[in-house]
Order: structure tokens, then C-alpha cells, then sequence
């Protein structure tokens, strides 16, 4: 009997988190992101991998959940988003995404306002 191959569509949810949103398969990851990115943002030479789902600083506000949220070495922020779909205000959608992990930046006490990096990469 004769196995049949099997193949994963990156272009899904699930297949783009199989491929780059686990430990395993962080080196995917990597780069991807350095091929993307590395002109500008410098090699990334290692990431980890943050909880994707980002709660409000309320209890009634609004969350985010990334398909992928990732961190360097230098506390630069990745956020990596897969929308195949139609969906009105996509764009508007990743902007309010990027506000969580700019937020996550703030220190309490005397603070200068100096960020690091975020980047969001969306496909449509």
C-alpha cells in the first residue's frame, strides 16, 4: 500500500502556526523573519515565543489574539499575522494589535518614553 503525501497549506491558520508558531519549528521562524526583515532591522539571531493572547487592561476592554507574537534578543517585538479572509478594517485591526505590545513597554516610575522596535507583518 502506497502512502499518500501529505502536504500543509501555510496559507491557513492552522498550517501558518504548524509551520512558524512552535518551539520546534522556531528556526522557520527565524528565518522567515530575517529574510523579511533583516535589512532593516538588523539579523535576529534567536526569538521567543509570547503568549498570543493579549487581554485589555480592563476586564470589558477588548483583546487580541496574534497568530504569532514573538520576542528578540534586543526586546524588539514581532507580531505576525495571517488573514486570508475578507475582513473590512484589516488594516485598522493590525494597528490596534501593535498598541499591545507598545504598552507592554512602559515602565512604571521615571520613564523617558524610548521603545523598542514593533513590527507587524500582516499578509491580505
Amino acid at each position: 500500500m502506497r502512502v499518500k503525501d501529505k502536504y500543509i497549506n501555510p496559507f491557513t491558520d492552522f498550517g501558518f502556526k504548524k509551520l512558524f508558531g512552535s518551539e520546534p519549528n522556531k528556526d522557520l521562524l527565524v528565518d522567515f523573519l530575517n529574510e523579511l526583515l533583516q535589512k532593516k532591522t538588523g539579523q535576529i539571531i534567536d526569538l521567543t515565543y509570547l503568549p498570543p493572547e493579549q487581554l485589555g487592561r480592563h476586564i470589558d476592554n477588548r483583546k487580541a489574539i496574534f497568530d504569532i507574537y514573538c520576542e528578540n534578543e534586543y526586546g524588539e517585538r514581532f507580531i505576525v499575522e495571517l488573514q486570508k479572509a475578507k475582513q473590512n478594517y484589516f488594516k485598522d485591526r493590525s494597528i490596534y494589535y501593535s498598541t499591545f505590545p507598545i504598552q507592554q513597554q512602559a515602565e512604571k516610575g521615571q520613564w523617558d518614553f524610548k521603545l523598542n522596535a514593533m513590527v507587524v507583518l500582516k499578509r491580505k
